[in-house]
């Protein structure tokens, strides 16, 4: 009676374990992170009778938490790409409103822009239509600085995010590294306390939020966290920080470094996934890019409509003089620099510059050019001195003097290029919109030879407005001002004092004709329609690329990245639910589950107090026989 007794005692207070345990999951249903529990019933060892054994009763073996380490780190990892995708989709898509606004967009206002110049080729003594011109042009630039601005904005954004998500991980990673702590110090036999894990795990889906990381869980039940190329982030019951310090290159453009030990690692171009990626990577992938591209094409612009404006003549009779001004390339010194020197940029070729920025290093005696964003080797020509300049895509860079060994700079071409940019014309009469010479046949001529202003190549000529006389000598042969004697080819181009003229026809012997300045050629069109056609011909990518071509390339680009990463954002919020479910289904509460097994326990709990209450009335019952 007495084995009866203690079996229905273990029993009962097994089953009021179990009925806790269930009570609690039902109180947790609706706690974020909490995982189920289960008990886990153990059967005590036997006594030995005689030649046979009788079971002692029952104990608990273990409250289980339901949980599975792989499928948690599945989830964590699939929540690491979707807030990635989710951040970089939503920042993209700033950038991809701002470029592609048809009416406001950039290539709208281009397009206005060169309307505008037509008009005043239509009517090049309008001032009216010189002042819309003008007021096209401003508006042209305020687009591009609205443009920059609000990339700027975002740079500024970016950086200020990076600031507030390195702080949020070195609170989760020093909150990590204390229940750690408390984690070896409460564990028992059976394992580290459930509530303690669950908290574990719920901080560690917050911080794969925001970067990618890989867990090691120790023997001890501690878990160490790794960031980037395996970076520790928590080791045990220690936390490094994450923060953000100024670039090495750019204060503005924040680097992320681990600082432990008196040191910092810089881990920037390591860490991956979250939110931290997402910024990282929209800053290299798209920010800068975009920045680039709008910068060459400012540059384009400014080099094609000053060239030809250059060779224009305003309605005052001058030259025409540069119409925008635009910020050269520039050239940031890393922060590690010992020598004092920052060379020089400047642009030699603006169908060689190319939309990225590069890093330059000095090793003591050689230089070498690397693209900022890939590593990949630029070639480059020269030695780096002011008469002897490093060209490379375009550019020419040099030093006034050498700078110390193990120097590194970063040479941004075109990125900050807006910046700068800006309208020099002011004044509706300073639109050169004719050319600074005419052409004339002598009246007396015979033949049927004509000459045409083909184009200025070189405005700064000194004697490029001088009367000049083309005579023939015979039929094949002519002379210029009287001296010389050249051969003729119909439809020969002449250059005469910086401007190109073309023959045709058939002159005959003793004609003559002559190229003057086109003082009071106020009605002559011929540089507007000159310029309309520099800023339609190819002007970037190798003279390849117009720039309408190159506003539409941009647009697409960051159009074509933006969607394929509302597409990413889209299929990793699938993934994402497919693991929270099949989390879910390991460690969420069933409430119809737990109600079956409180009725089942309960059932149980009845059946072991009724054993209790026999083995008593057959005690009281071998009591009342000894009685007697």
């Amino acid at each position: 009676m007495a084995s009866i007794f203690n079996i229905g005692v273990s029993a009962l207070l097994a089953q009021q374990r179990a009925l806790a345990v269930t009570a609690n999951n039902i109180a947790n249903a609706s706690t974020p992170g909490y995982s189920r529990q289960r008990v886990e019933f153990s059967e005590r060892a036997a006594d030995r009778i005689g030649s046979y054994f009788v079971g002692s009763g029952v104990d608990i073996g273990g409250i289980r938490r339901m949980s599975d380490e792989l499928a948690s780190a599945q989830m964590r990892s699939v929540s690491s790409a979707f807030h990635r995708a989710e951040a970089f989709s939503g920042l993209a898509s700033v950038v991809e409103n701002l470029l592609a606004d048809e009416e406001l967009g950039l290539a709208a206002t281009l397009q206005s822009f060169v309307n505008a110049l037509q008009d005043v080729a239509n009517d090049p003594a309008s001032t009216s239509a010189r002042q819309a011109f003008l007021s096209e042009a401003r508006t042209l630039v305020a687009r591009f600085d609205s443009i920059d601005d609000r990339l700027t904005a975002l740079e500024g954004e970016v950086a200020r995010r990076l600031d507030v998500a390195a702080a949020e991980v070195n609170s989760l990673g020093a909150s990590l590294a204390e229940l750690n702590q408390r984690i070896l110090t409460t564990s028992s036999a059976s394992g580290p306390p459930s509530d303690l894990l669950d908290q574990r795990d719920k901080l560690l889906e917050r911080l794969a939020e925001l970067v990618d990381i890989d867990t090691v869980t120790q023997a001890d039940g501690s878990t160490n966290v790794f960031i980037g190329s395996g970076q520790a982030l928590v080791l045990g019951g220690t936390s490094l920080g994450l923060h953000a310090v100024p670039g090495r290159f750019d204060p503005h453009q924040p680097e992320l470094v681990l600082r432990g030990g008196g040191s910092d690692v810089v881990v920037t171009q390591f860490l991956t996934g979250g939110e931290l990626g997402a910024l990282l990577d929209f800053r290299r992938e798209m920010l800068s890019p975009t920045r680039s591209a709008i910068g060459q094409i400012a540059v384009g612009l400014v080099s094609a409509a000053n060239a030809a404006h250059a060779n224009g003549m305003d309605l005052h009779g001058d030259l025409g003089q540069a119409l925008f001004a635009v910020a050269p390339p520039v050239a940031l010194g890393a922060s590690t620099n010992t020598g004092g020197v920052v060379p020089s940029v400047a642009v030699a070729d603006v169908g060689a510059l190319a939309q990225r920025s590069y890093r330059l290093h000095y090793d003591g005696a050689d230089y070498r050019v690397l693209d900022a964003a890939s590593g990949e080797e630029i070639p480059v020509a020269g030695v780096g001195t002011p008469a002897d300049p490093l060209v490379f895509d375009g550019l020419e860079v040099a030093f006034a003097a050498p700078p110390a060994a193990g120097d590194a700079f970063e040479i941004r071409a075109a990125e900050n290029a807006v910046s700068g940019l800006a309208l020099l014309v002011e004044s509706p009469d300073r639109v050169a919109a004719a050319a600074p010479v005419r052409t004339r046949a002598a009246l007396g001529n015979v033949g049927d030879g004509a000459v045409d202003l083909v184009a200025i190549d070189d405005p700064a000529h000194p004697d490029l407005r001088a009367t000049t006389t083309i005579e023939f000598v015979d039929a094949t042969t002519y002379q210029i001002n009287g001296a010389g004697a050249f051969a003729y080819a119909p439809g020969q181009e002449i250059l005469v004092n910086g401007a190109r003229v073309v023959l045709t026809g058939a002159p005959a012997a003793g004609d003559s004709f002559v190229i003057e300045s086109n003082a009071g050629g106020i009605g002559d069109n011929r540089n507007a329609l000159a310029m309309i056609d520099a800023l339609a011909a190819g002007i970037l990518d190798g003279r390849t690329t117009t720039l309408q071509g190159a506003v539409g390339r941009t647009v697409a680009q960051v159009g074509t990245l933006s969607a394929e990463t509302q597409r990413r954002r889209d299929a990793q919020a699938a993934l994402l639910e497919q693991s929270r479910a099949r989390l879910d289904s390991l460690r969420g509460v069933n409430l119809d589950e737990e109600a079956a097994n409180m009725l089942r326990t309960e059932q149980m709990y009845h059946a072991a107090a009724q054993t209790i209450a026999v083995a008593n009335t057959l005690f009281d019952s071998l009591l009342a026989a000894l009685r007697r």
